[in-house]
């Protein structure tokens, strides 16, 4: 095991599952060292709902990832998403001093880019920039060293709810680890699916998660568009507990082993065992009648991306199409139903350009995880979110001069 600062860890807390990826950098290469993953109780589409139970499972996935790699963790990066996450596009200009640009012109335009009025209950996430122009000399991506005498840049803010940002960071902490920086789910998982091609053309990467579904549009090797919308593959595990009368437990089980989202291409003879709510007895349905209630729903998370990525006026810069990763992406048709709403090519996404237990993280599941690893690299940053309680000295204060006024 080389210096525990090689060792980089992404921690993908998720709505349906909380799961730890250990890489370690060696030169331009990552080599994933050690996984661990375990239920997530304590979310509800993205967010914390329940501190204590969401400790507990990141404190499991943490320990079986320190198993497996034989290391001791004590920083992650961690992944945020939910309905909460909002993006936007905004530009700054400012005129250039010297004889040519240098470093600190372009902090100081991208200063002004984010200079805009973000309300107190919301926290800056992510400061992308998008591209630069120099004396009206568009898609510069690097203007240093650059002559010109007024410099642009256009930039993707994204925020979130600074309580929820706040929960995630406090749950990590509890667990015991310092959180390096908080990254933003869509564009973790689109550094491990993928290709610099998708990202220089034009894609649409869509993470379709157990409580979120996450949008995020890649064109000339920068994100142009982010978008959460609030449906995830726990709506599709509701729907077949509510449609089939199964308990929770058991529709995850018939999703996973019997789902497909396109009623034509399942046979009419094939059944499905449904087990009884409250020791009812067993029954047995067409797999057809699962086939009517996925459809559907998928059909509308769809539809509602589709016309997010209208309302955004993105349509015409993907044209490589769609890529699909998450665990919701191993649902059967899940491409065949993406390709039909979307008019687009389709495929489904995995983790890439990895090294080590490749055959393992090989999944959608995954990509979120490894992902955070990859951004981890690539951004290695000093800072360390933790959370002080500030309100332990002002309590302590008043309680003693409660205590003091009750004995006078």
């Amino acid at each position: 095991m080389q210096g525990q600062e090689d060792v980089i860890v992404g921690l993908d807390i998720g709505t349906t599952k909380i799961c730890a990826v250990v890489g370690e950098a060696s030169g331009n290469e990552i080599n994933i060292i050690g996984i661990g993953t375990h239920p997530s109780i304590g979310l509800r589409k993205g967010v914390v709902v329940n501190i204590e139970s969401t400790v507990e499972s990141i404190k499991k996935a943490v320990e079986e990832a320190e198993l497996m790699s034989g290391c001791e963790i004590s920083s992650v990066y961690t992944g945020i998403a939910g309905g909460h996450i909002t993006g936007f596009n905004s530009r700054g200009i400012v005129a250039i001093k010297g004889q040519e640009i240098a470093e600190h012109d372009v902090q100081r335009v991208i200063d002004a880019a984010r200079a805009v009025a973000i309300p107190m209950d919301r926290e800056v996430i992510h400061v992308l920039p998008q591209e630069f122009i120099v004396d009206e000399e568009t898609g510069i991506q690097n203007p240093v060293g650059m002559a010109g005498v007024r410099l642009e840049a256009k930039i993707h803010i994204v925020t979130g709810a600074v309580t929820s940002a706040h929960n995630i960071v406090k749950c990590a902490n509890r667990a015991g680890l310092d959180v390096c920086d908080i990254v933003l789910e869509s564009l973790a998982s689109g550094e491990a699916v993928l290709t610099d091609e998708e990202k220089e053309l034009g894609t649409a990467l869509l993470d379709l998660g157990g409580g979120t579904t996450d949008l995020a549009i890649f064109a000339n090797n920068n994100i142009r568009h982010t978008f959460v919308l609030a449906l995830g593959g726990n709506n599709l595990t509701n729907d077949i507990a509510i449609g089939l009368r199964a308990p929770l437990a058991e529709a995850e089980k018939i999703k996973i082993k019997h789902g497909s989202c396109v009623v034509q291409n399942i046979n009419n003879d094939e059944t499905i065992e449904v087990p009884g709510m409250g020791g009812r007895k067993a029954k047995h349905l067409p797999r057809q009648l699962l086939g009517e209630i996925l459809e559907p729903r998928v059909e509308e998370i769809f539809t509602l991306i589709n016309r997010e990525i209208y309302r955004a006026g993105m349509e015409n810069i993907i044209p490589s199409g769609i890529v699909i990763t998450g665990g919701t992406a191993l649902l059967n048709d899940v491409i065949e139903m993406a390709e039909s709403v979307f008019n687009l090519p389709t495929r489904l996404g995995k983790p890439r350009g990895i090294s080590g237990l490749v055959d393992v993280v090989n999944n959608p599941m995954y990509a979120t995880g490894v992902g955070l690893v990859l951004y981890g690299a690539r951004n290695q940053t000093l800072k360390k979110f933790r959370i002080r309680d500030r309100n332990i000295f002002n309590r302590v204060t008043n309680r003693m001069k409660k205590w003091f006024n009750d004995i006078v």
